[in-house]
């Protein structure tokens, strides 16, 4: 079995030229956006067209072993990436497309890997979007358009059998071009831990539906804003839900309460809580 994957786009091919295009993706530098143990992003600009590289150089055993100790299956490679953005195109999720990928080694605990997607221009978060909203609140319409526009993103991802694992409004984003046409179209990014099943665990869907609900406490959405996404993302009335999943949902809420008190180091209120679940 090979232990050196390299696809590249056709344009990066020419770009790159002869030689070791795998060694000379990794040593690229450019504008880092992330730099942690073993991985880093970097934004860079090959043959006048921009893109974003992750550049994972080994993670060690140590890293595996307390992954694999706590139940949690080691993010080892660019790979779970790249099997993401697959999916998600399969799907219908938008995200960054793909133009490369790369993987040299057999040795999970030292393999080195890359993965490069292009730019996707002029977004915007939705965290900056509701820290926006502090200040200048938004037009009721448009706010519940977009609600439910992720609300429908993390019904198509979870009903697919996937699970983000970084689940915050800050990696899914709007495309402010379109938005500008009054289309609301959103992507979803940093896919590095997502995981892939058939079917979604109770606990995965319960720890992304925390992450997404703490992330958007202090946006100022109101009870019936709650329920509406509620509404839409399982797709069934409130009281069935309530009735149905109403522990789950209690999980959630106090999953997300205890992010919030990690995070700013108080409690959050009835205002940021929005009264979700009774």
């Amino acid at each position: 079995m090979s232990c050196e994957t390299l696809q590249l786009s056709a344009e990066l091919k020419q770009a790159l030229g002869e030689g070791d295009a795998f060694a000379r993706v990794m040593a690229l530098q450019g504008e880092v956006f992330r730099d942690v143990r073993g991985r880093k992003t970097i934004r860079v600009d090959i043959a006048g067209r921009p893109y974003f590289i992750k550049q994972h150089f080994g993670v060690g055993w140590g890293e595996i072993f307390k992954n694999l100790l706590a139940f949690k299956v080691p993010v080892v490679s660019a790979a779970t990436e790249k099997q993401a953005i697959e999916k998600l195109g399969e799907i219908g999720i938008a995200t960054t497309p793909l133009a490369g990928f790369g993987s040299r080694g057999c040795n999970p605990a030292s393999r080195q890997s890359f993965l490069i997607t292009h730019d996707l221009g002029d977004i915007l978060s939705l965290e900056t979007l509701a820290e926006q909203w502090v200040q200048t609140p938004p037009e009721l319409r448009f706010k519940r358009h977009l609600l439910l526009a992720v609300a429908a993103l993390a019904a198509r991802l979870h009903d697919s059998g996937l699970n983000h694992r970084d689940f915050y409004i800050c990696h899914i984003c709007l495309d402010l071009p379109r938005l500008r046409q009054g289309d609301i179209h959103l992507y979803l990014i940093d896919l590095h831990r997502v995981g892939i099943r058939e079917t979604i665990r109770p606990r995965d869907r319960m720890k992304d539906m925390a992450a997404l609900y703490f992330s958007a406490m202090n946006a100022g959405l109101t009870p019936r804003d709650y329920l509406r996404f509620l509404r839409r993302y399982r797709g069934k009335p409130i009281k069935r839900i309530l009735r149905e999943e109403r522990e789950l949902w209690r999980e959630v809420q106090a999953r997300a309460i205890k992010l919030y008190i990690k995070l700013h180091k108080v409690e959050p209120g009835l205002k940021q809580l929005g009264g979700m679940v009774a």
